[in-house]
Formats: C-alpha cells, sequence, structure tokens
C-alpha cells in the first residue's frame, strides 16, 4: 500500500533507481541528496561567464552555447512549441536561459527543450528534465529532481524535491521535501508544508497503525493524477493516492488518504 509502485507509474520515468522495492514511499527524500551527486552531469558550465545572472538570453543546443544569431518563438515549452530557429532551420531540443535568469553554482542540468525565464533562479545540485518551464521568479533551491514536461511556475519555491513527468506547480506554490507523481497539479497557492510546529519526527497514520517516519522534514506526496485546489495547505506527512482531488482553500490533515478521494475539508 506504501510502496511507490502504489502512488506512481514508473514505467517512462527517467530515473527509476531512486525508487526502491516494498520500501515506504518516502524513502525516496532520504536518498535524494545521494542520487543526485551520482546522477547529475551539469551542463550549464559555459554559462557561467554569463552570470550567475545572465545578462543576455542564451540557448544550448547539441552541447554548444549560442549567444547570437538565433530567433525565438514563444510558446509551451511543455508542448514543443517554444521554438529556437536559425537562419531557416528549427534547433530542435534547444534549451534557452533567458536574460534574467539567475544559476546561482554550476551543479545543474537542464534538459532539451526546456525554458528558464528571467528572473527564475536556480540552485544546485538540480536536474531539470526535458521540455519544462522554470517560469519568472521561480525559486529552485536545490537538491531536486524534475522530470520532463513539468512546470516550475511564477514564484513558486522548490526544495529537496521530486516531480516526475508532467507535474505542474504553476503559480505561487511551495514544494518542500516532497514527490509529485505524474500528471499532478498544485492549484495556484498550494503549500505542501514540511515541518511540524512540535520538535518531533512525522508519524503518519494508515488504516489505524501510525508509521514512525523518521523525518523531521516531511511534506506531501501526490500519486499520479492528483491535484490540490487553489490556497490549499497540507500538513507534513501528507500522502494522497492516485487521482486524490483537494477542494480550495482546504487544509489537509497528515496521513495516508486511498486513491481518488475527494478531499473537501468538511467533515
Amino acid at each position: 500500500m506504501l510502496a511507490a509502485e502504489n502512488f506512481f507509474d514508473l514505467g517512462d520515468w527517467g530515473h527509476p533507481e531512486l525508487f526502491s522495492g516494498d520500501e515506504p514511499v518516502w524513502q525516496v527524500l532520504t536518498r535524494l541528496k545521494t542520487y543526485l551527486a551520482q546522477a547529475l552531469q551539469p551542463n550549464v558550465h559555459e554559462l557561467s561567464r554569463y552570470g550567475p545572472m545572465l545578462h543576455e538570453t542564451l540557448v544550448l543546443h547539441d552541447g554548444i552555447l549560442l549567444t547570437k544569431g538565433f530567433e525565438l518563438v514563444p510558446g509551451d515549452a511543455t508542448k514543443g512549441t517554444h521554438r529556437v530557429i536559425k537562419g531557416r532551420d528549427e534547433l530542435e531540443g534547444a534549451t534557452v536561459f533567458y536574460a534574467g535568469a539567475c544559476l546561482m553554482d554550476q551543479d545543474i542540468f537542464v534538459g532539451p527543450g526546456s525554458v528558464v525565464e528571467p528572473g527564475a533562479l536556480i540552485k544546485g545540485p538540480t536536474i531539470i528534465g526535458a521540455h519544462c518551464e522554470i517560469r519568472q521568479g521561480a525559486y529552485v533551491r536545490g537538491h531536486c529532481l524534475v522530470g520532463d514536461r513539468c512546470v516550475v511556475g511564477h514564484t513558486t519555491e522548490m526544495k529537496h524535491s521530486v516531480m516526475l513527468n508532467g507535474a505542474k506547480a504553476g503559480h505561487f506554490a511551495y514544494i518542500g521535501d516532497s514527490i509529485l507523481g505524474n500528471r499532478t497539479n498544485l492549484g495556484a497557492g498550494t503549500k505542501l508544508a514540511n515541518l511540524k510546529i512540535t520538535d518531533t519526527p512525522i508519524r503518519i497514520k494508515v488504516d489505524g497503525e501510525s508509521y514512525d517516519t523518521g523525518l523531521r522534514k516531511l511534506g506531501a506526496i501526490l500519486g499520479d493524477g492528483a491535484e490540490t485546489g487553489c490556497n490549499s495547505v497540507t500538513n507534513p506527512g501528507t500522502l494522497l493516492g492516485r487521482g486524490c482531488l483537494v477542494y480550495p482553500a482546504v487544509s489537509v490533515r497528515g496521513g495516508y488518504y486511498k486513491e481518488r478521494s475527494i478531499i473537501s475539508g468538511k467533515p
């Protein structure tokens, strides 16, 4: 019930070795730092001479850094419609770093077709997959693993967390010590709280049984297709099964919610 396979389809996930067997899914977070140290192959080192805050728009294509001679055709990076043209050719898979983006160190990988908008700030170690949007004002604080076709949106803060393919946090979200499954969506203003007020490890109740996670910080784990309404808050140690829906402005008590639960905040 608590294994990763009960929350996520890992068939198209590029980092299956991060997840392991029948262990409780939150154990992934205890290995995230080690995994990033082993798997990260940075590709932004050439950009460092233009930063940390980039003073011009740069394009990375097939390992080559372009500083001029290209045209940008804005679109949705997650759908592959943000295009880079050079001469008569489209540079498929080109990664765009807009002027004003900030790369705080070199321990960063940004995948093909992704876009980092002005005002976004990324700290390493971080891996960002293909065709992602890191939007204006996003704050990626490090120890983050972002899959393909994801959105880290305007004034969204993310730290020590994982986003599987197609996960989106488009507006004003906080993602701390959390895992977002495939095609999950956080409504504007969603906060995934990760730290209890009391100085004790986080425990999770499942069918009347209490599990000690051993973690002082644990946000939320959202199964594939789960969604939260605007201005909702999940309390530390919240596990939402596949397809769960959280109403807007609801404070979700920590614990396990079976798949397709509807959490309205009403008794």
